[in-house]
């Protein structure tokens, strides 16, 4: 759903919507997430259906990030680890990897216009104005969602006391993850630099209806399991298992999340997420915004040049994407406990799935524990300790990257350490900051990421409204 703006017509829109800014927002916009620091914890929202309506009046946030790392990185078992280029639009292959110094990422900024549209039924609309991963401005995603029915009906209002209903180009509710992870510019949620290294987001067209009440909940959706619209065939030539449908994702979610005490609230969940036939599904490869650890673990060879490029294609750096682009069937266990001012919150994820060009499906895994303890009566400076591994089989590459073809007769594995500080001056304002150590076991010779070892700092500064 990428769509460009020129400069000029940013410029008339926000001048346009100005005086709307000053005189009709109306804060208080129904079963939303804030994007300051009232926001953390909060994962499918509330469920109000008696919120008046008092007409359309937008409201308008925003999420801004700058980011300064000093991180280094190595692979010293790599076969061709000194070999590998890029420039002038050449690309020398190898396994060699970037080289990066200290420095200042590109800031990052997202838009957000939440408009109430009628009692019950809100619009919220996400762009991205800067982001590691596209300069220009473009469109993360938007849904219209409802609490109520816009016509009456006893049945209805029935069934709406306790059902949600979101439709759009949205970010997918698989698992609890994706509500903790760093978002282009809205990284305030976010205790440390990144989500998961098997990061599962991905933002579809579809629907989702969510079920409600005395703390249990539901859903179930469907998606067109890709990332933007699509209306072409598939080609034979791209799919060689013979599959040239596209199949829809179904999602589906279940748990519960409870008050048990004054100070003890606990949270569990369960998801799903299946395509058993995408064209291309990026489940594990969908974020467009880009990595918060800019260029590690990148090969040299990689577009663009780490010393002359913008470092726009390069949105993944430290995650592991297992490579489900045809098939994928996923499932995830999220537990949240908080008591008083420390939260725990654990992910345990198995995933299956295979390319195009595979006939056997391949198994991936994961588990993500971090501990987080905010201090002060209101919770205004924390420490959090986070560990995540990932063991997962790669597919085989004729091609390799750098050192020949490549052959994986064993699962691999990537763990990280994080440790992470920071402050809320206000309510919409942070600082924060990580130490991270990331390893790469088990890879072959012949692949880059062999012995590979990343870690050092990374500071934010962070603004939401």
């Amino acid at each position: 759903m990428k769509t460009k703006m020129r400069l000029q017509h940013i410029v008339l829109l926000c001048v346009g919507l100005f005086p709307i800014t000053l005189m009709a927002q109306d804060r208080n916009i129904p079963n939303w997430r804030p994007y300051d620091k009232t926001g953390i914890n909060v994962f499918e929202g509330a469920k109000d259906t008696s919120t008046y309506f008092n007409g359309i009046k937008p409201r308008i946030g925003a999420g801004f990030t700058m980011q300064f790392q000093n991180l280094k990185h190595e692979n010293p078992t790599a076969l061709n680890n000194t070999v590998g280029s890029f420039g002038s639009g050449t690309s020398v292959a190898g396994n060699k990897l970037k080289d990066i110094t200290a420095g200042f990422q590109t800031a990052q900024a997202n838009l957000y216009f939440d408009v109430p549209l009628a009692p019950g039924i809100t619009m919220n609309l996400t762009v991205y104005l800067s982001s590691k991963h596209h300069n220009e401005t473009w469109v993360k995603g938007g849904y219209i969602q409802m609490d109520r029915m816009p016509f009456k009906s006893a049945f209805f209002d029935e069934i709406m006391k306790y059902a949600t209903i979101k439709v759009g180009h949205m970010e997918v509710d698989y698992g609890d993850a994706h509500y903790r992870r760093s978002d282009g510019g809205q990284t305030l949620y976010n205790p440390f630099m990144e989500g998961n290294i098997m990061d599962a987001y991905a933002t579809e067209i579809g629907a989702q209806i969510y079920l409600k009440h005395n703390g249990l909940f539901g859903m179930v959706g469907v998606t067109n399991g890709l990332i933007k619209g699509n209306v072409d065939s598939l080609y034979a030539k791209s799919n060689p298992d013979g599959k040239l449908h596209k199949s829809p994702s179904l999602l589906a979610k279940v748990g519960f999340d409870k008050k048990l005490a004054e100070k003890f609230r606990l949270r569990a969940s369960l998801s799903y997420y299946g395509n058993q036939s995408s064209a291309s599904n990026t489940l594990y490869g969908g974020d467009r915004s880009g990595s918060n650890y800019q260029y590690v673990m990148e090969e040299a060879s990689a577009n663009p040049s780490s010393t002359t490029g913008a470092g726009t294609p390069l949105a993944f750096s430290g995650r592991f994407n297992p490579g489900f682009t045809k098939k994928v069937n996923a499932g995830m266990f999220n537990v949240f406990a908080k008591y008083s001012g420390l939260e725990v919150f654990g992910t345990y994820e198995k995933a299956s799935g295979r390319t195009a060009a595979e006939t056997k499906t391949r198994d991936a895994s994961q588990y993500a524990i971090d501990a987080v303890y905010r201090f002060f009566p209101k919770e205004n400076v924390f420490l959090g300790v986070r560990y995540n591994e990932v063991t997962a089989r790669p597919a085989n590459s004729t091609a390799g990257t750098g050192a020949g073809a490549i052959t994986y007769t064993q699962d691999v594995k990537v763990n990280r350490v994080a440790v992470a500080a920071g402050w809320f001056i206000t309510n919409n304002i942070l600082m924060k900051g990580e130490y991270v150590v990331q390893k790469y076991k088990d890879f072959p010779t012949a692949d880059y990421r062999s012995g590979g070892k990343f870690n050092g700092y990374v500071l934010e500064a962070v603004v939401g409204f």
